[in-house]
C-alpha cells in the first residue's frame, strides 16, 4: 500500500483536471483527494496498491484532462495521509 502526496504543475487549473483525475482514481480504486492550490498547481493525496498507483501516476503524467498539460509531478511518500474510503474533489 502506497500513500503519496503529489503536486502537479502545468496547465492544470481551469481545464477539468480535478474532475478527470477523480474519474481515473475511481476507475483504478485509488482513494484520497484532489484540490487546486493557490500557486496554480494541483495537489493530490493518493492511497493505493503499487500496481494501481503506477497506473494512476502514468495517467497523471499524460494529463487526464484533454486540455491539460502536465509539466511536472512532484511525488513524495507520506505515511501520515489519513485513510479514506473514496476519492474526492476538495476545495
Amino acid at each position: 500500500m502506497k500513500k503519496l502526496s503529489i503536486k502537479v504543475t502545468g496547465r492544470v487549473q481551469g481545464v477539468g483536471f480535478r474532475y478527470s483525475t477523480k474519474i481515473v482514481a475511481d476507475k483504478l480504486g485509488i482513494r484520497g483527494g484532489v484540490w487546486n492550490s493557490e500557486d496554480g498547481s494541483v495537489g493530490i493525496e493518493a492511497i493505493g496498491e503499487n500496481e494501481q498507483m503506477a497506473a494512476f501516476l502514468d495517467a497523471l503524467k499524460k494529463s487526464p484532462a484533454p486540455w491539460g498539460k502536465v509539466d511536472q509531478l512532484k511525488i513524495d511518500a507520506n505515511p501520515k495521509i489519513l485513510e479514506v474510503n473514496s476519492f474526492e474533489i476538495r476545495n
